[in-house]
């Protein structure tokens, strides 16, 4: 499918679920959620027939994420029917971590190609203070068996912020010399209680500059690269990403949509224009119908996103909160 930028639409983020069992500063409230009720949820079967049918229209490529993707009950079983929907050519995660070493094995049993972890200090106290409570030793042993069960690649995703962990930058680079992970940097995205955190936002240009001073790097291509860009320390098993979604995005090259939890199509991730897929497919859509609105949405992907300023006309900032979104 192609958007009216001329872009082509291949590639899917599905949340499964707004529910997550941390509270990122950054992301969540200390209070925690009003949770959806049961209802307000998209089955599984609701969803795989979204899904089949976007499989249909080219979309090649499906991350499955949240909230906490793996908190919702027989994931492994959506995950491994999903992997085997015709045109489902890649299928990852993301995920916090938290519940990743005990369910590694049946996710790559399943059919998951790929995962990416959430982890924004190598500091078990500084995790507890930033996700306000969470388990640092279980993402690490997450970490460790992803890689064990063959996951390639297993990246790491880290929120860049000025004051909270801009001390461990170089600390996370040195990971990648000795294990076979992908650091990627990420921007502070300015959606929801992110925007709490606009003063500790940190350009990923100042990220790379910073890593530049550890030694001689190369450029490189990792698999599921996205709009990261990639450099390697000299001799190291891994690589460093930077994702500059606020301070240079890469609009112009989006290939997403979005399924939200709750049966909402969003054509991007900071846009306030939605399809509802959910009140079709319990009206008794059919697959023609379905198609029609897939359409639709992506038509009406706007041509970048308004997360800082941008000309009237451009785009409408989402109300949505990043857990509700999948990120």
């Amino acid at each position: 499918m192609k958007d009216a930028w001329g872009r082509e639409i291949d590639y899917m983020r599905v949340s499964i679920t707004d529910r997550c069992n941390l509270r990122c500063r950054y992301c969540m409230p200390e209070s925690g959620l009003e949770m959806k009720c049961h209802e307000d949820i998209l089955s599984y079967e609701e969803m795989l027939e979204i899904l089949s049918v976007a499989a249909s229209l080219g979309f090649r490529h499906f991350r499955v994420t949240g909230g906490e993707p793996l908190v919702r009950r027989n994931v492994v079983s959506f995950l491994e029917r999903l992997s085997h929907v015709p045109g489902v050519d890649d299928l990852s995660i993301t995920t916090n971590g938290i519940l990743l070493f005990d369910m590694a094995e049946d996710l790559k049993k399943a059919g998951v190609h790929r995962v990416n972890i959430s982890l924004d200090t190598l500091r078990p106290a500084r995790f507890a203070e930033i996700t306000r409570g969470g388990d640092w030793r279980r993402v690490w042993m997450g970490l460790e068996r992803a890689i064990e069960v063959g996951f390639d690649p297993v990246k790491i995703n880290v929120v860049a912020a000025r004051g909270i962990n801009d001390d461990e930058w170089e600390d996370f680079a040195r990971l990648t010399l000795h294990m076979p992970v992908h650091v990627r940097f990420i921007e502070i995205m300015p959606l929801g209680q992110g925007e709490s955190w606009a003063d500790r936002f940190v350009p990923a240009r100042e990220v790379l500059g910073t890593l530049m001073r550890m030694g001689e790097i190369r450029p490189v291509h990792v698999a599921g690269s996205g709009p990261a860009q990639y450099v390697r320390l000299d001799g190291a098993k891994g690589s460093i990403g930077v994702i500059s979604a606020i301070s240079q995005h890469f609009c112009s090259d989006c290939n997403r949509m979005r399924l939200t939890a709750d049966g909402k199509l969003s054509p991007c991730l900071a846009s306030g224009e939605e399809v509802d897929l959910s009140s079709a497919i319990r009206g008794g859509a059919d697959r023609e119908e379905l198609i029609a609105l897939f359409e639709r949405a992506v038509l009406i992907k706007p041509a970048r996103h308004c997360m800082e300023p941008c000309k009237k006309g451009e785009g409408m900032v989402s109300e949505r909160k990043m857990y509700r979104l999948g990120g």
